[in-house]
């Protein structure tokens, strides 16, 4: 005789069963915000007084013109400055002295100040000729191309 097959009978998976319904469930009502502020009314802007005559331009201020001056003669020019120390480097084209007047004109630069203190490869001098290059100490910031004029006076 064979050996009779036995079958096996399998279980459908379990089915999920709905949540229960409780009679205390009730919808939550979501929370009021407070109602928006209305703007105040708009007041009417008050009437715009008649305009006043303008004024007559005032002239300009008198402004030394941009250049050297009458009787100026130019001295050298800056090669380099030097900020932390406030020294300009400056080729002479003429000769120079402690005491003389002079005056550093550029493209922003323009102010006029006493020699107080020349030096030539950190010697300090009295007088420095035309070719010297010289350490000139400024009051202000002189930048690289300024010309260097002496004031006569």
């Amino acid at each position: 005789m064979a050996a009779a097959k036995k079958k096996v009978k399998r279980k459908a998976p379990a089915k999920k069963s709905a949540p229960k319904k409780s009679k205390a469930l009730k919808k939550k009502v979501p929370a009021r915000k407070p109602a928006a502020k209305r703007a105040a009314p708009k007041k009417k802007a008050p009437a715009r007084a008649a305009p006043r005559p303008r004024a007559a331009p005032r002239p300009a201020p008198a402004v030394a013109p941009r250049g050297p001056m009458a009787g100026d003669v130019r001295v050298g020019v800056v090669s380099h400055y030097y900020g932390h120390l406030a020294v300009a480097a400056v080729r002479l084209e003429a000769a120079l002295s402690v005491g003389q007047t002079i005056r550093v004109l550029g493209h922003t630069s323009d102010f006029r100040q006493r020699v107080d203190s020349i030096q030539i490869e950190h010697e300090a001098v009295s007088e420095a000729l035309p070719g010297d290059e010289i350490g000139l100490k400024v009051v202000e910031h002189a930048r690289e191309n300024d010309v260097i004029y002496r004031v006569p006076g």
